[in-house]
């Protein structure tokens, strides 16, 4: 394939990317996913309305044989004791309505499963992506990233020599930034399905941290008061980001914030979880200021630091990844940028409950 370059160009409508030859500069048609590259429509959507979400886990729990799903696995491995299962042999694009529920509950109790092998499932396309996620809940269009053109419930992230329209800030000292999906929404996401359609030939691997672990290693005593704090979670700085003629330059929705307990309880497993993140957390109410910070401050040190509770995903081609955003938070790697090399990802993302607090009937209001 010869060498490439990426442009935006901008219409009165839309922005959509292109690739050209930078020898020719002809139109490059060799990529084979270029139908799913980020399109930055410029529509405007109403404020997301609350709905009622029945996970599909609860009814997996009535099965005889819950994990039935992975019989046809020739190989399954825990990537840790706590968090993680990678699975061989397993096609995801033939599950029926009984395996998809059952791997919603194992992805609960898992908290991350990776699936080799799943090229039928990355090439079913689109249309196939908006019905497997909607099995799993109301699909979520995120206000500000790129997507497949005419389908925006299909969440893209994308960087490669050139440019990058991913939510990543420049002046870190690191690319590890912990947090768990639009976590800022009322009812953000629960499971959540992501695979790369281009990979770097190495480096872009994804951190995953169960927060169900995160919080076990918390004493009693001061989990006993976490369960009594809520806290903002806020879309603002995204959208900013987005205002300020990065990631597409595109706010389609205007962004909100919402309250959530430092502590949720799984609605299926009954888990309960820390949730709080460094990218969308914003304060805990009921503290003064330098108290929300210094309390903050330790738990995302606590997070950051809990290399005993993560796990790493390497991404191999045919790679796709489940996880539950209620019990796990992760973070890209942008360790790949001097290859100069595409890394091109899908993400479905459906909406779940809002989060249940662990502290029964914690008001939630601001």
């Amino acid at each position: 394939m010869s060498a490439t370059t990426v442009q935006t160009r901008t219409e009165p409508a839309t922005a959509t990317l292109k690739l050209h030859s930078s020898a020719e500069g002809k139109e490059e048609t060799e990529y084979r996913y270029s139908h799913l590259l980020p399109f930055f429509s410029q529509d405007h959507y109403p404020p997301l309305t609350p709905f009622e979400h029945i996970d599909p886990g609860h009814r997996a729990l009535n099965h005889s044989n819950p994990r039935s799903f992975l019989d046809s696995a020739t190989q399954i491995t825990e990537l840790t004791p706590n968090l993680g299962t990678e699975v061989f042999g397993v096609d995801l694009r033939a599950l029926d309505s009984d395996g998809r529920d059952q791997l919603a509950l194992e992805v609960a109790r898992r908290g991350l499963l990776v699936f080799r092998d799943q090229q039928e499932f990355i090439d079913a396309g689109p249309d196939f992506y908006r019905e497997w996620g909607s099995h799993f809940g109301r699909l979520h269009i995120h206000p500000t990233s790129g997507h497949p053109q005419n389908y925006p419930e299909i969440h893209l992230v994308y960087r490669d020599a050139n440019s990058s329209f991913n939510f990543e800030i420049d002046d870190s000292i690191t690319s590890t930034v912990w947090h768990s999906d639009v976590s800022y929404e009322l009812q953000p996401p629960g499971l959540t399905t992501f695979f790369l359609l281009s990979q770097p030939s190495t480096g872009g691997d994804t951190l995953f941290t169960s927060q169900v672990s995160t919080l076990k290693k918390l004493s009693p005593q001061f989990v006993a008061f976490l369960k009594t704090l809520k806290a903002v979670h806020s879309g603002v700085e995204q959208a900013n980001f987005s205002r300020s003629g990065k990631r597409g330059g595109i706010v389609r929705r205007e962004p909100v914030e919402n309250v959530h307990p430092l502590i949720r309880k799984h609605p299926v497993t009954g888990e309960e979880a820390l949730y709080v993140n460094r990218q969308f957390t914003r304060r805990i109410l009921g503290l003064k200021r330098e108290e929300s910070e210094t309390l903050l401050k330790f738990l995302y040190d606590h997070i950051d630091k809990g290399g005993d509770v993560q796990a790493r995903v390497h991404w191999t081609p045919n790679t796709v990844v489940l996880w539950d955003n209620r019990v796990t938070a992760h973070s890209a790697i942008v360790d790949y940028g001097d290859s100069k090399q595409r890394r091109h990802g899908a993400r479905i993302t459906p909406q779940a409950e809002r989060p249940v607090p662990a502290l029964e009937d914690l008001d939630l209001s601001f």
